[in-house]
C-alpha cells in the first residue's frame, strides 16, 4: 500500500513534472475523500430517520425531512401500507433479482460488443424498502372516472449490486430517491379487475443520490460527480418525469394511447417584465459591494427557458415572454430563480413557486411576487391561462408573433424502412452500386432510426429504435404553431450510425385543418425512401384561447400592474377618487340610529379617501380601483348624514354589522382599492391623562390569505390620531405576532417613523403557515413608540387582536 501511494510521487519525478501535478491529484483525493464521507454521513442520518422516525425528530431534524403529512393537511399518513411494503420487500427482491439476470444482463450485452462481457456477480436489494411518507387524493378536480394519487416516495436503500465488465468490478451500494410519484386509475369499470389500466409518473424530478462502489467510485471525483448524477436524473426525466408516463393495462384489450398522450390541460404564458430592490452579490475585494447581472430560469416540470442577462442593474427590465404546455392540474408549479451572472459560479438571488391552479382559474394574472430565500427583491410577472380548443375561428394570427396553436404529434411508428439510403428505387439508384463498397456489411444490417420533427425553428428528436425495418417509437411530441394555415410539419427519419437520411416526409397544417375536429391520423408516405415505406402519425391541432375570467369570483390575482413606488405621505395626504362599494338596497337596510348613521357617514368619508395599499415602500402601487356606485350616487347619500358627525371621527367605532357589510374580497396577492372600518386600538392596559376610555387612535390593517404563497399576508397602511405619550412627542412603530407563537423570531417589526401621531407605514409582512393552522390563530398588533433605552416615557401606544376563526381570509379584509 504503501508503494502504491508514493507510486505517482516517484513517477512524477521521474518523468520531470511540476510538483503541482502532486498538489492536485492531492486535492483531488481530498475532495474525492470528502464527497464519499459526505454520502456515507447523509446516508447514515437517512437510516436513523427510517428506523426510528420519532427518535430522530425529537434530536430536531431539520423540518425538510419530516414527512409530507406534518406540513400538508391534505396529505395522509399510510402506516398500514408501509407495513405491507415491509412483508413483501424480500419477495419482490427476489423477482427484481430474477429480472435482472434473465431481462437487463441480455440487454446490456447486445448494446455493445464491448459488454459481451457483462455479468452481475451480485444483486441484493437489501432490507430497507421504499416508504411512503403521505398520499394525497383527488376526486373533486378530476373526472369521475379516474382516480388520482400523489405519492411522497423515500427510498433510503441499503441495497448492494455489481457486475463485472473485462475483469472491472463495478457496483452500487446504497441509493437515496426523494420525490413526488403520481398515480391515476383509469378508467373506472363496472366488471373486474374495476380498473382499466395504471399510469405512473414523476411530478418533477426526483432527487437522487447513488453511493458507488468499485471502479464506479471515480464518478464521486470533484466535477465528474455533478456530471454523473445529472446524467442519471435525465435519464430518469427521460423516462418517468412529465411529459412521458408509464402505462400499465390491467384489462385485455384496452387502448391505452389516450391514457399515455392525453391532451394536455392547456398553456401557461409567461410575460417576464422586471424586477426591483434584487440583493448585491458582485462585490470587490469582498469588501465593496456592487451591482449585479441578474437573470431569470423559468421552469415547469423538465422545460426550462432562461431570459437574457441585464448588466449591472438591480432593478433589471427584461420584457420577455415564455410558453409552457402543461399537462396536469393540479399538480404542475412554475418555478422562477433568479440568479447573478459571474465567470466562475453564478450566484443565487431568489426564487419564486407559483401554483397553476389558481392562475388556470383566474385566467389571468399580473402582479408583483416577493422573492423567498433571500432578504429583499421583487419580481414583476404577467401569467396567462391559455385554454385549447378546436374552434378554427379562433386561429387568427396574433399581431405581437406569440404562438395562437398547439399541435400535439402523436409519433406511432414506420414501415419497411431501407437498410440505407441507396437502398430505395427511384430511378437509377440501387443497392448494386456499393456491392463492393468496404463498409457493405455495415450497410447490410437492419437501420438503427430515430425521427427528427421540425415546425418552424423548433427541432424535436425521438428515441432510437436498434435494428428494425419497422421501428415502434410510441411517444408524443407539442409544437407551438403561429401560422396554422401556412407553417409545416417536417419528418425526417435518420439512422443513428450515418448522417444520411431513410426517409422525410411534409404535412402542411391546411390539410389538419380540413378536418372538423382538426385531428389527422393516417400513414403518410416517405419521400426519397423505398415505394412501400411509410409512417405512422396522428397530428392534433388546438387552437389557443384567452378566456375571460368569471366576473362573480373571486380572483386569486391582481387585475392591473403596480406602478412604481410612492413615498410615504404624512398628514396631509392628498386625496385620491375611489368608487365605493355597492352599497345594500334601501329595503334590505335596517333601521339606524343617529349614532349609526354617524358611523355610515365616517365609513363613507374614508372610503373616498386615498386607499391605495402598497406592498411595502420599495413595492409598486396597485392601480385598481372598486367598481361602485357612482358619483351621484356618492353625492346624494351623503347628504341624509349630519356633517356634525364628521368632527367626532376618532372616537366613533362602528358597530360589527357595519363593519361586515362593507367588506369586499381583495385580490390574491395585491392589497388596493379595500373599504375602511374602524379597527380601535384598546387602552385597556394604559393609562390615559384624562382617565377615560376614549379611543387611542386606528389602525389599518389589510388581512388576506394568499393560497399561491401559502402565507397569511398583513400589511400594515398606517395609523391615525394616535395619543401622545410625551410632550416631546412619539417615535411609534408597529409589532406583530402570530399568537400563541412569540418567540422573538417570529415577531414581525415595522420601521419607525419620527414625531408624528399619524404614521404612514405601507409595510408587508407574511407568516408562512397552512390556512386550517391560520385559522387556529390570533394576530396579536401593538403600537408602539421607540424610547431610549433608559426613559421613563410609555411604549405601548394601544393594541389590537384579531380572531382569525372568524374571518373569511380567502376573500381578506381591509379595515381601519
Amino acid at each position: 500500500r504503501a508503494l502504491l501511494w508514493l507510486g505517482p510521487v516517484y513517477l512524477a519525478g521521474y518523468l520531470g513534472l511540476s510538483g503541482s501535478w502532486v498538489l492536485l491529484g492531492l486535492a483531488l483525493w481530498l475532495c474525492w475523500g470528502h464527497n464519499r464521507r459526505w454520502k456515507r454521513d447523509r446516508l447514515a442520518a437517512a437510516l436513523s430517520l427510517l428506523e426510528d422516525e420519532r427518535e430522530a425528530v425529537c434530536r430536531g431534524l431539520a423540518a425538510r425531512q419530516l414527512p409530507a403529512w406534518v406540513h400538508f393537511p391534505d396529505v395522509e399518513r399510510v402506516e398500514w401500507l408501509n407495513k405491507v411494503l415491509v412483508q413483501a420487500w424480500p419477495y419482490f427482491g427476489t423477482i427484481m433479482e430474477k429480472a435482472f439476470k434473465e431481462v437487463v444482463e441480455p440487454k446490456i450485452r447486445a448494446k455493445n460488443v464491448h459488454l459481451k462481457t457483462c455479468t452481475f456477480t451480485k444483486i441484493h436489494f437489501g432490507e430497507k424498502c421504499p416508504r411512503i411518507n403521505g398520499i394525497k387524493a383527488y376526486t373533486k378536480e378530476v373526472d369521475r372516472r379516474q382516480i388520482t394519487l400523489d405519492l411522497q416516495i423515500c427510498y433510503i436503500g441499503d441495497c448492494e449490486i455489481h457486475m463485472d465488465i473485462s475483469k472491472f468490478n463495478l457496483g452500487v451500494k446504497g441509493i437515496q430517491l426523494y420525490g413526488t410519484l403520481r398515480v391515476i386509475l383509469e378508467p373506472l369499470l363496472t366488471d373486474a379487475p374495476f380498473i382499466g389500466a395504471v399510469t405512473l409518473f414523476f411530478l418533477q424530478k426526483p432527487h437522487l443520490e447513488i453511493n458507488w462502489a468499485g471502479m464506479s467510485n471515480l464518478l464521486d471525483v470533484p466535477g465528474i460527480n455533478v456530471m454523473s448524477d445529472s446524467l442519471i436524473q435525465d435519464f430518469i426525466a427521460a423516462r418517468l418525469v412529465l411529459p412521458n408516463r408509464i402505462t400499465v393495462p390491467l384489462k385485455k384489450n384496452m387502448n391505452i394511447a389516450h391514457l399515455r398522450f392525453p391532451i394536455p390541460c392547456g398553456v401557461i404564458r409567461v410575460h417576464l417584465l422586471e424586477a426591483e430592490n434584487l440583493v448585491q452579490k458582485d462585490s470587490f475585494l469582498g469588501a465593496i459591494r456592487g451591482k449585479s447581472d441578474p437573470y431569470a430560469l423559468l421552469r415547469v416540470g423538465t422545460v426550462q427557458y432562461r431570459s437574457k442577462t441585464v448588466s449591472r442593474d438591480l432593478n433589471p427590465i427584461w420584457n420577455e415572454t415564455f410558453e409552457f404546455v402543461i399537462h396536469e392540474v393540479p399538480g404542475q408549479d412554475l418555478e422562477v430563480d433568479l440568479y447573478d451572472e459571474d465567470p466562475d459560479k453564478d450566484d443565487f438571488m431568489g426564487s419564486l413557486l407559483i401554483s397553476l391552479v389558481d392562475v388556470m382559474n383566474d385566467r389571468s394574472v399580473d402582479e408583483w411576487f416577493p422573492l423567498s430565500k433571500t432578504t429583499s427583491g421583487h419580481l414583476h410577472l404577467k401569467l396567462e391561462w391559455l385554454s385549447l380548443v378546436n374552434d378554427q375561428e379562433k386561429l387568427h394570427e396574433d399581431k405581437k408573433g406569440l404562438s395562437t396553436a398547439l399541435l400535439i404529434v402523436y409519433l406511432d411508428s414506420a414501415f419497411n424502412l431501407p437498410k440505407n439510403h441507396f437502398e430505395y428505387s427511384n430511378g437509377e439508384c440501387g443497392a448494386k452500386k456499393i456491392k463492393n463498397n468496404k463498409y457493405l456489411k455495415k450497410t447490410e444490417r437492419e437501420p438503427s432510426s430515430f425521427v427528427l420533427l421540425t415546425v418552424g425553428n423548433k427541432t424535436q428528436k425521438s428515441k432510437t429504435c436498434n435494428f428494425s425495418k419497422d421501428p415502434t417509437w410510441g411517444q408524443a411530441f407539442t409544437f407551438f404553431v403561429h401560422s396554422a394555415h401556412s407553417q409545416s410539419l417536417h419528418v425526417e427519419i435518420k439512422d443513428k450510425d450515418r448522417d444520411s437520411a431513410l426517409g422525410t416526409s411534409v404535412v402542411c397544417l391546411s390539410h389538419v385543418l380540413k378536418d372538423p375536429s382538426m385531428t389527422l391520423e393516417q400513414r403518410f408516405q416517405l419521400d426519397h425512401s423505398s415505394s412501400d415505406s411509410f409512417i405512422k402519425m396522428k397530428l392534433v391541432l388546438r387552437a389557443l384561447n384567452v378566456e375571460e375570467p368569471d366576473p362573480q369570483r373571486v380572483k386569486a390575482g391582481v387585475n392591473a400592474s403596480k406602478q412604481g413606488p410612492t413615498p410615504a405621505m404624512e398628514n396631509g395626504r392628498s386625496q385620491q377618487k375611489f368608487a365605493s362599494p355597492p352599497q345594500p338596497e334601501a329595503s334590505k337596510v335596517p333601521p339606524t340610529s343617529k349614532d349609526s348613521t354617524a358611523v355610515e357617514s365616517l365609513l363613507k368619508k374614508d372610503s373616498r379617501e386615498d386607499l391605495d395599499i402598497n406592498d411595502s415602500l420599495s413595492a409598486p402601487v396597485p392601480s385598481e380601483t372598486v367598481a361602485g356606485l357612482n358619483e351621484t350616487e356618492h353625492d346624494q347619500k351623503a347628504e341624509h348624514h349630519p356633517s356634525s358627525a364628521l368632527q367626532t371621527r376618532a372616537a366613533v367605532v362602528p358597530t360589527l354589522p357595519v363593519v361586515q357589510e362593507l367588506r369586499i374580497a381583495p385580490s390574491i396577492t395585491s392589497l388596493g382599492s379595500l373599504p375602511s372600518s374602524c379597527f380601535e386600538l384598546s387602552s385597556s392596559n394604559l393609562d390615559l391623562q384624562n382617565g377615560s376610555e376614549m379611543p387611542l387612535g386606528e389602525i389599518q390593517l389589510t388581512v388576506r390569505y394568499a393560497s399561491i404563497r401559502q402565507s397569511l399576508v398583513v400589511l400594515v397602511n398606517g395609523c391615525r390620531n394616535l395619543v401622545s405619550s410625551s410632550n416631546r412627542g412619539v417615535d411609534p412603530y408597529v409589532r406583530i405576532y402570530l399568537l400563541p407563537d412569540r418567540r422573538w423570531a417570529s415577531r414581525k417589526k415595522t420601521s419607525v417613523k419620527k414625531k408624528t401621531l399619524n404614521p404612514q407605514y405601507d409595510e408587508k409582512f407574511e407568516f408562512f403557515e397552512s390556512l386550517e393552522d391560520v385559522k387556529k390563530r390570533t394576530l396579536d398588533i401593538a403600537v408602539k413608540n421607540s424610547r431610549p433605552f433608559i426613559s421613563q416615557e410609555k411604549k405601548e401606544l394601544g393594541k389590537v387582536r384579531i380572531d382569525l376563526s372568524q374571518e373569511d381570509l380567502i376573500k381578506g379584509f381591509a379595515q381601519w
